[in-house]
């Protein structure tokens, strides 16, 4: 009993011990806070009484929460009730008041770059490539392009009166009714080649998964042999949505995805909650570098669970939960409150925010740091990197004379002088620019600056700095300059080494003028690797089921190699 009554005595004061010790960890913590916002605030109030010059308050706030927030990662931000709007559309809804056409700045003036389907501007013959003069007479050759956004939106229902210039026309004025403008999360869906269905989903905002879920209701009519299902270049969205998304596809009560963070009531995991629309078709899941947060749940769960195969190029890796906050005077705080994990058990954050280098850069998570998972039928998965793709496809990237001609604008020059002079085309996955066609193009190229220089030009100015430094330049000048010549004979060709590139921007270009963005896929579809490697695989179910097992031709062996430098590439292009 004394031994009992000291064992209990002993544990009442080690109970009594850790309490005082997690009260005063507490009142410190509350010491803390407390003294570092009555620095910040007399901080912020001596300078605003003192400083040489007028200050804006509301700047200077917004620039100091910023950089208190900047230690921690992209995605925890403030949004100011000036910005709230631009918030709500692009993290949230879809729609806004407005014309249905999409503006650039060039050379100090304001043209149409896009027209939107079914929207008053293509209801009104407004093209791409037309000079926006003046908007309700008020002239915009002062004006940004946020700001002529700005004039163009209005609520549904109201009059806008645009003054319109094209080319070497006479200006035009013309008379609008702003409608309700609903950018869609899916942009296309359709029947593509081996009769597949296709859906392109973009964004994963407000009513995504009705989207989809129209979408495969529709293609199901046709009794497609498989599903591919395209989230490129999709940077992600609300959670939510995904889980529904991954739904269509797999049984009621599954696991798809669960958060895990400090706040243990913010923890929760995510099941399935309905009959799926289509468990049994065979389904391709398309990523890129660009495919991030909620593409990664859809990707990576349906891949732990072994219903889709992944084609493409490993994803961005966000495997971070954010959460909206309201804060005083209609602002709001972002903050990241969660890591995601996918079924398997693995997170696929890439980058850790945790522990940054003295510099205050961002490290990628170390190989040797990876964790091998399993998915439902035994494949090995890892985490830390992303979702790497079952079938890998190699991204090509266009050559440095059609990256020039996009970004000078010379294949958007000539698309809108090409539809200003056709009445009309071919369909738009029949269209082909002929052979006569691209030497026009050719010509339109003659006297215009598109210079630029190659890859080899680059490395071969970087040799003669690096000769000049070992003072070896006189004696390889010569051989030096010989190379550069042989560099300039080779470039001439370039539009014709590149023409099917460049034949393949422009059609692109040409399209969406007549058939806008459902024209910009159509025509793309023969161009497009990884669509056409969806398709192969779909139509020999053998070999999506060996895949699944992992016993195709496309296993993965070991851990995927990927570098933070070639991860970085693939999210920036």
């Amino acid at each position: 009993m004394a031994q009992h009554y000291i064992y209990r005595k002993a544990a009442l004061a080690a109970g009594t011990l850790l309490l005082a010790t997690s009260i005063w960890s507490f009142k410190d913590d509350l010491f803390q806070i407390s003294k570092n916002l009555d620095v910040f605030a007399s901080v912020y109030k001596e300078v605003n009484l003192n400083y040489v010059d007028d200050i804006n308050s509301s700047k200077m706030i917004k620039t100091g929460v910023d950089a208190m927030l900047n230690g921690l990662d992209p995605y925890t931000e403030f949004v100011p009730e000036s910005e709230i709007e631009d918030y709500k559309l692009h993290y949230v809804s879809t729609q806004y008041g407005g014309i249905g056409a999409g503006i650039f700045s060039r050379d100090g003036k304001v043209f149409i770059s896009d027209i939107f389907e079914g929207f008053p501007a293509q209801k009104a013959d407004i093209r791409p490539g037309d000079q926006l003069v003046k908007i309700n007479d008020i002239e915009l050759t002062s004006r940004n392009s946020d700001q002529v956004s700005q004039l163009l939106k209005g609520s549904k229902g109201a009059g806008i009166k645009l003054l319109l210039k094209r080319g070497n026309e006479p200006a035009v004025e013309k008379s609008l009714i702003r409608d309700e403008i609903k950018q869609p999360n899916v942009s296309y869906y359709g029947m593509v080649d081996g009769n597949m269905g296709y859906i392109k989903l973009d964004k994963f905002l407000e009513n995504s998964a009705d989207e989809v879920t129209t979408a495969l209701t529709s293609l199901k009519k046709n009794n497609p042999n498989g599903i591919i299902l395209d989230l490129r270049s999709n940077g992600g969205g609300i959670l939510q949505e995904a889980v529904k998304i991954v739904n269509l596809f797999v049984q009621r009560d599954v696991e798809v995805v669960s958060q895990k963070g400090k706040i243990k009531e913010k923890n929760y995991t995510y099941r399935t909650v309905s009959t799926p629309l289509e468990p049994n078709l065979p389904l391709v899941v398309l990523v890129n570098g660009r495919s991030a947060s909620a593409s990664e749940i859809v990707a990576g769960s349906l891949q732990d669970l072994d219903r889709a195969v992944i084609i493409g190029q490993r994803s961005y890796g966000k495997g971070l939960v954010q959460q909206t906050f309201s804060l005083p005077y209609s602002s709001l705080v972002k903050i990241t409150i969660a890591k995601y994990f996918i079924p398997s058990g693995r997170c696929v954050q890439a980058l850790d925010y945790a522990h940054r280098k003295d510099d205050g850069s961002v490290v990628k998570v170390a190989d040797s740091s990876l964790h091998e998972f399993k998915t439902k039928d035994g494949r090995s998965v890892y985490d830390g990197s992303g979702v790497y793709p079952d079938v890998p496809v190699k991204q090509e990237r266009f050559a440095d004379i059609t990256q020039t001609l996009v970004g000078k604008l010379l294949t958007y020059d000539y698309a809108n002088q090409y539809r200003n002079t056709h009445a009309k085309i071919s369909p738009a996955k029949t269209f082909a620019l002929t052979d006569v066609e691209y030497d026009d193009f050719v010509k339109f190229l003659s006297g215009k600056n598109y210079s630029y220089n190659t890859t080899s030009e680059k490395m071969l100015t970087a040799l003669r700095a690096e000769a000049s430094k070992d003072k070896q330049y006189p004696e390889l000048q010569p051989e030096l300059e010989a190379l550069k010549n042989k560099l300039a004979a080779t470039k001439k060709n370039d539009l014709q080494v590149h023409k099917p590139e460049i034949k393949q921007v422009l059609e692109n270009e040409i399209a969406a003028r007549y058939y806008y963005e459902k024209g910009r896929y159509e025509t793309n579809f023969k161009y497009d690797k990884e669509m056409a490697q969806a398709v192969k695989i779909l139509q020999d179910k053998n070999q999506v089921l060996a895949i699944l097992k992992g016993e195709g031709t496309y296993k993965v062996i070991g851990k995927p190699q990927v570098t933070l430098a070639a991860a970085k590439t693939d999210a920036e292009n």
